[in-house]
């Protein structure tokens, strides 16, 4: 399941939009705002203490930072895809590789603590519906080849399943473990956060954001 589950979220994603044909990419904000609170709490109650757990405080810090400022370097490339904005130009017909690349850098670090974490595959599926429904309105949207949209689509699937398989595989991950993790704590600081915050529209109050947002911290408490 920690291989399959993402890999399906994704998928099925596309074959909804595929299917459906939706137009509006707004009518998927309070998923957003959902996911980005989920992944928030997981982060915060699994991933957080088990990273601080018998390991050097301030070098913990240092990697959680830089996996803040790793994200913010590829939303250079991605524009943002990673919380639901994607700028793709509906007369564009090239690969957008830059896009690829770093969605792709950023899907296989979130597979790293799967291994250890079992609750936070749930933060990362619900993060990743959202995420390629969006995509795929835009790439289905585009004058992009469908071939090509669904090359892209599958690859960006197995990019968190290949970050997991790293992370059970290999030795460096488990002799590192707290320092990527802290990386990817960082990584989910800055998604999350965003999502939230972007999902307030201007900063007025708005119940059904606010409910589902609760829902979300909720959930991942009980988990």
């Amino acid at each position: 399941m920690t291989y399959l589950l993402p890999i399906l979220g994704v998928l099925l994603s596309f074959l909804f939009v595929f299917i459906t044909k939706p137009k509006n990419k707004e009518n998927f904000k309070l998923l957003l705002a959902f996911s980005g609170a989920f992944l928030l709490a997981l982060t915060v109650f699994e991933l957080l203490p088990s990273a601080y757990e018998d390991s050097n405080a301030k070098t913990v810090g240092v990697f959680i930072m830089l996996g803040i400022l790793l994200q913010i370097f590829l939303e250079f490339f991605s524009k943002g895809a990673e919380h639901g904005h994607v700028h793709i130009d509906s007369e564009e017909s090239d690969f957008p590789w830059l896009l690829f690349l770093s969605l792709c850098i950023h899907s296989f670090l979130e597979g790293f603590p799967i291994e250890n974490h079992d609750t936070i595959i749930y933060g990362i599926l619900i993060h990743k519906i959202p995420i390629a429904i969006i995509l795929s309105i835009f790439l289905l949207g585009s004058k992009i080849k469908l071939p090509n949209a669904i090359f892209f689509i599958v690859l960006f699937a197995l990019m968190t399943p290949l970050g997991s398989y790293v992370s059970a595989t290999f030795d460096f991950a488990s002799q590192y473990y707290a320092a990527i993790t802290a990386l990817v704590i960082g990584v989910f600081f800055h998604i999350s956060t965003v999502i939230l915050f972007e999902s307030s529209e201007g900063h007025k109050f708005n119940i059904r954001k606010l409910a589902v947002i609760i829902a979300g911290i909720t959930i991942a408490y009980f988990l």
